[in-house]
């Protein structure tokens, strides 16, 4: 007989399911690939009760996306006490990770989903994810010994998502690029990005 009632400690604990669940598919497959139903049916909740929890998929997407920052930023510290890396090793390795964030658990957004996303969001949900955004790639920045003043957070942010979403949309949404260079071109861009970083250190 199914369950009726359910205290606040069995829906946080669903709540955080459902979290959890859908950024391990959203990461591994993508957020256009990710269904309502794969995350309820993965939670072992109906389609009705989920929707008691997110009033819609875009809500999810964005709370999971959240929830995964403190992860983030505890992987960059990781890295940079990492005796055995030398700092530009540490950075590059954190940007390699993140670009290819679903070989490692990391959902990183397509051109394709930004739009879609930003397209539902209300402007005050719009605002808090730009506040937290910037508050993630400052963490970053510091995590990197950086001094995180607005114009760097600006300017890392834009450089880190360029890199990963250029490697995402080849060959799907950039066909005229050659997805056999992908890579390289990305190593590149990764490359650049440590320069520049470098100076800011100095």
């Amino acid at each position: 007989m199914p369950k009726v009632s359910y205290s606040e400690e069995d829906r946080e604990n669903i709540r955080n399911t459902l979290l959890t669940r859908g950024l391990e598919l959203m990461a591994r497959q993508g957020v256009q690939h990710t269904t309502v139903e794969q995350i309820y049916q993965a939670a072992g909740i109906s389609r009705t009760f989920f929707y008691t929890f997110f009033p819609t998929k875009e809500d999810l997407i964005v709370e999971a996306l959240y929830l995964q920052q403190p992860k983030i930023l505890a992987y960059a510290r990781a890295l940079m006490d990492n005796p055995a890396l030398s700092w530009r090793e540490g950075v590059r390795q954190f940007l390699h990770t993140c670009c290819y964030g679903e070989q490692n658990g990391i959902a990183v957004l397509t051109v394709e989903e930004q739009q879609m996303l930003f397209r539902r969001l209300s402007a005050e949900s719009h605002q808090l994810f730009r506040e937290k955004q910037a508050r993630l790639f400052g963490g970053i920045l510091e995590c990197f010994g950086i001094r995180a003043d607005r114009e760097r957070i600006a300017l890392f942010t834009n450089l880190s998502l360029a890199v990963m979403v250029f490697r995402r949309a080849i060959p799907q949404t950039l066909p005229l690029f050659v997805p056999e260079a992908a890579d390289a071109t990305a190593a590149i861009q990764i490359e650049a990005i440590v320069n520049c970083l470098e100076t800011f250190r100095a």
